[in-house]
């Protein structure tokens, strides 16, 4: 079985894909990379295909024809990983908003404390946010603590996107089940893996808004997470989560 693999979505990120390959293959602990990519016109699909030469027997790549969401590009990525035999499967963003250095935190705890699925977090110790503008990270704290509230769930940062998954969590959550495209997709995530019982730890980062290329962030996808909890919420009053 292969130890780590690191699914990086990606759309038009040229400035960033090359740098972020580099130094996650540049850590101690051995990463694969798997770059999905959802057609970007400005090439990145074309750089990480050169860099397949230098890196022919770690980096990976699935092209994908226009933008089809966060969370179909990554549970896309889940299922490769579980194919290819990967025992830890981890999301990061392609912008450096999260540090590749802290892939090491998630690693250890999973691979060495026992954790199911480990978050890079940023509210897990007060908050650790920089470059954000205020209303950002208020938006995003509170969007944290109606997420506890709805659920129940303990989380902190509920809407992280750096996380590490032990392959038992991709097997158990049904992937086809998943609804959200969006940021409500990190959400959904954590909740199913939370109802199934799972032991999940929040590890503390700093991150870093973006200085290369644009953000994703839109309307759609706040209103998605606004009112997809509530029915998500209710929705587990209808499923068994058994493993």
């Amino acid at each position: 079985m292969k130890e780590n693999i690191v699914i990086i979505p990606t759309y038009n990120e040229k400035e960033n894909v090359e740098n972020i390959i580099s130094a996650v293959f540049q850590l101690k602990t051995v990463f694969d990379v798997l770059i999905i990519d959802d057609g970007s016109p400005d090439g990145t699909g074309e750089i990480v295909k050169s860099l397949q030469k230098k890196y022919s027997d770690k980096l990976y790549l699935i092209e994908r024809k226009g933008k089809l969401g966060l969370g179909t590009a990554y549970i896309r990525g889940f299922k490769w990983a579980l194919e290819n035999d990967y025992k830890y499967i981890y999301e990061m963003d392609a912008d450096f908003s999260h540090n590749p250095n802290d892939l090491e935190k998630l690693h250890d705890a999973c691979a060495l404390n026992g954790a199911d699925l480990a978050i890079g977090s940023r509210y897990i110790s007060g908050v650790n946010v920089v470059n954000w503008p205020m209303g950002r990270v208020l938006i995003s704290y509170f969007a944290s603590m109606y997420v506890r509230f709805i659920t129940r769930m303990s989380i902190r940062d509920s809407t992280a996107g750096f996380k590490c998954y032990s392959r038992i969590v991709l097997e158990t959550i049904e992937l086809d089940k998943i609804r959200f495209k969006g940021y409500a997709f990190q959400i959904e995530m954590k909740f199913t893996a939370w109802k199934y019982g799972f032991n999940i730890v929040e590890v503390p980062i700093i991150f870093t808004d973006r200085k290369e290329g644009s953000s994703k962030m839109t309307g759609g996808i706040v209103n998605e997470a606004v009112w997809g909890v509530i029915k998500m919420k209710f929705g587990s009053f209808f499923r068994k989560y058994k493993r």
